[in-house]
């Protein structure tokens, strides 16, 4: 793993699990809504085959989608799919799948759309790392591989991860329904790599790591949190000023390099409590905290609860939505 393989140290912190749960078989006019997601919950939607718009009020997104395009809400937006007619959508049916998920259908004879879609989840406080650091949505393309490179991209692995999301679901094999969850899961950490690869975010963490600037400060960052970090070593890393470091960081992320570093310290230090015989003192001193106060104050701060609360919780084996923290 290199040092700037980011996405990776982010994976070691966090987890990501997926499950998928609607196969849409429609076609035109069609039309699905969907609610605001729980805080720790990530939808996504796969369009295998046909076109569908998408609207994401929250973020005032209206886009239009086509065969090969996997859209991620990191922020768990209320949004809206539908073909784009402007016609009364066409009733549905659903039964249930061998493999657990859902086939919803219609008896519309328009344009077909074949569309899986599902959900991540990311144990609390790992969503602030989504929430606060990823766009409101991404839209990437699996492409098929032409050959052209011995290494494939992301965009044609995806192709291949979304072929065998559609086989497994389209058929009735023993443990299907786990590899269609297991393959949930890979596919958020391909969107990633293809949506980092792909360099279309201006802002938030996928802009930065492709900043040839501030990439430095971004890979320090994510391959040792614990170091004890100041601007000034940041900024040297990117051969900037400080004020210059502060500035551009702030612009593209929206938060500030400090916030970023709290962020994935708490992360990990809510990993460290789960762990039996472990006291707070040597939980601050892992994550890069020398003042076990200062520790205290700034879980409190950012998780609601302090880090002894956080421990009995994690160990009564709470839900994570009884355990789930807002974002700042």
């Amino acid at each position: 793993m290199s040092q700037a393989d980011w996405l990776s140290h982010l994976l070691q912190i966090i987890t990501v699990t997926g499950q998928l749960e609607v196969r849409c078989a429609y076609g035109a006019p069609w039309r699905i809504v969907w609610p605001r997601a729980a805080p720790n919950e990530i939808p996504y939607h796969v369009i295998v085959r046909g076109r569908a718009i998408l609207e994401d009020p929250d973020s005032r997104t209206v886009q239009e989608l086509e065969s090969g395009d996997i859209v991620l809400l990191p922020h768990g937006s209320a949004h809206m799919l539908h073909d784009g007619s402007g016609e009364t959508p066409v009733s549905t049916h659903q039964s249930r799948g061998a493999a657990g998920w859902m086939l919803s259908e219609n008896d519309a004879r328009g344009e077909r759309l074949d569309l899986l879609c599902g959900r991540f989840f990311v144990m609390p406080p790992h969503d602030r790392l989504v929430r606060n650091y990823l766009p409101a949505n991404l839209v990437v393309r699996a492409m098929k591989n032409r050959g052209e490179e011995d290494v494939p991209s992301a965009s044609s692995q995806l192709s291949g991860l979304v072929s065998l999301m559609r086989m497994e679901s389209a058929g009735d094999k023993a443990g299907g329904r786990a590899i269609l969850n297991a393959l949930s899961s890979v596919l958020f950490t391909l969107v990633l790599r293809a949506a980092s690869e792909a360099g279309t975010s201006t802002d938030g963490l996928l802009a930065l790591v492709r900043n040839p600037r501030l990439a430095p400060a971004i890979a320090a960052l994510f391959a040792d949190p614990a170091r004890l970090w100041t601007l000034p070593d940041l900024a040297n890393l990117c051969s900037m000023s400080r004020a210059t470091f502060m500035r551009q960081f702030q612009d593209k992320l929206g938060r500030s390099a400090l916030d970023l570093l709290t962020d994935l310290r708490m992360s990990m230090a809510a990993n460290e409590l789960r762990k039996p015989g472990i006291s707070t003192e040597a939980v601050a001193e892992a994550v890069g905290y020398q003042s076990v106060s200062a520790f205290r104050r700034v879980f409190a701060e950012r998780l609601g609860m302090t880090p002894g609360e956080w421990r009995r919780r994690a160990h009564n084996g709470e839900k994570p939505a009884d355990m789930q923290t807002e974002t700042k």
